[in-house]
């Protein structure tokens, strides 16, 4: 046999509860000139089979014909007027939840035209605070018929729709401005984020009040993660390994942060690429026309023409020649060709 209440209240200060059922299990009877109490911070909505009723703001209310009219016009149907009649109270926490947390668990991906592969990763985290705005609706929508419902057990669904604007907005962001620009608007974009998630929050009864960023930076993912993300084939992966290691033993034997701290940085894989592989190879080339010049040196004929002298002193061949008219080098003519010894040579180096 149900219980009959006389006095329908829930005095605990919600701390963390969104919505108390009133009873807790099954279902409560009241009467006629029952007294609801509603503290100042609450809303009470009276629920039968499914169905809201009246919602009844702060203060006492006493179930009575005149204040309470759905509530009665049911009764009356439901029960010939008969008291007392089952039902089930929802007290609703109107206080504003504040210094709920979010975080990317991965890297946003932006797009940054024209910096390599046009991406940018970008991690971030904040807070963010929200309030009931209609008590019936989010009961009827989200609470069912659980006794009670916490803000742990609306946080994932609420840093989801929030992680989702914050993505859209940081893609319009993007089309727009660089990386570095981006992280110095971050009260801009959480303005933006508050607008577009407002709709998403009031089709459940909610208001977002707050959304704050307290960190928006370029991501520190790896190569390796970075594949495992679906982000790299494994010819740019392997393409980016084989660069970051050129890098580092050309250019930086101390070790580094490695290619892809750039790509958070919205650099672009092909920009880091090109970069490293400059160095290295502007060195491999320097190394070979070392190589080069030795081994000519070491194969000097003892006679040669302008054009293998002129290669021999890196010069061009009209300063050979020119320096044959006027004197300076010694060479034999023949018809019209020169021949010239590399003891000439050598001796018109030194002077």
């Amino acid at each position: 046999m149900a219980r009959i209440f006389d006095v329908i209240e829930y005095p605990n200060e919600m701390t963390d509860e969104i919505v108390h059922r009133f009873p807790e299990e099954g279902i409560g009877d009241f009467r006629i000139g029952s007294q609801v109490i509603v503290r100042e911070s609450q809303r009470a909505v009276f629920f039968r089979d499914g169905n809201a009723l009246d919602v009844f703001g702060a203060g006492r209310h006493t179930i009575a014909t005149a204040n309470i009219p759905l509530l009665i016009d049911w009764i009356g149907k439901a029960f010939n007027d008969r008291t007392p009649f089952p039902a089930e109270v929802y007290f609703v926490s109107m206080k504003e939840f504040a210094n709920k947390k979010w975080g990317t668990p991965q890297p946003i991906i932006v797009r940054n035209p024209g910096m390599g592969l046009g991406v940018a990763l970008l991690q971030g985290f904040g807070t963010y605070s929200f309030q009931v705005k209609d008590p019936q609706q989010f009961v009827t929508q989200i609470v069912g018929a659980q006794h009670a419902y916490r803000t742990t057990d609306i946080e994932e669904r609420l840093r989801t729709m929030l992680l989702s604007k914050l993505q859209d907005v940081l893609g319009e962001t993007g089309a727009k401005n660089s990386v570095p620009e981006m992280i110095g608007l971050t009260e801009e974009i959480g303005a933006a984020v508050r607008a577009k998630v407002q709709d998403d929050f009031e089709a459940i009864g909610l208001v977002l009040k707050t959304f704050y960023i307290g960190n928006l930076k370029p991501s520190e993912k790896s190569a390796q993660e970075l594949r495992d993300m679906g982000m790299l084939d494994m010819a740019t992966y392997t393409q980016l390994q084989a660069a970051d290691a050129m890098r580092d033993a050309a250019q930086n034997p101390s070790g580094g942060a490695g290619l892809t701290a750039g790509i958070g940085a919205g650099m672009g894989i092909g920009n880091l690429m090109q970069q490293a592989t400059s160095g290295a190879m502007a060195q491999q080339q320097a190394a070979n026309n070392n190589n080069s010049g030795s081994a000519a040196k070491a194969s000097v004929p003892d006679v040669m023409t302008p054009a293998e002298a002129a290669a021999y002193m890196r010069v061009s061949e009209e300063d050979v020649i020119a320096a044959i008219t006027a004197g300076d080098l010694k060479a034999k003519k023949l018809g019209s060709a020169y021949r010239i010894s590399k003891e000439a040579l050598d001796a018109f180096l030194k002077g």
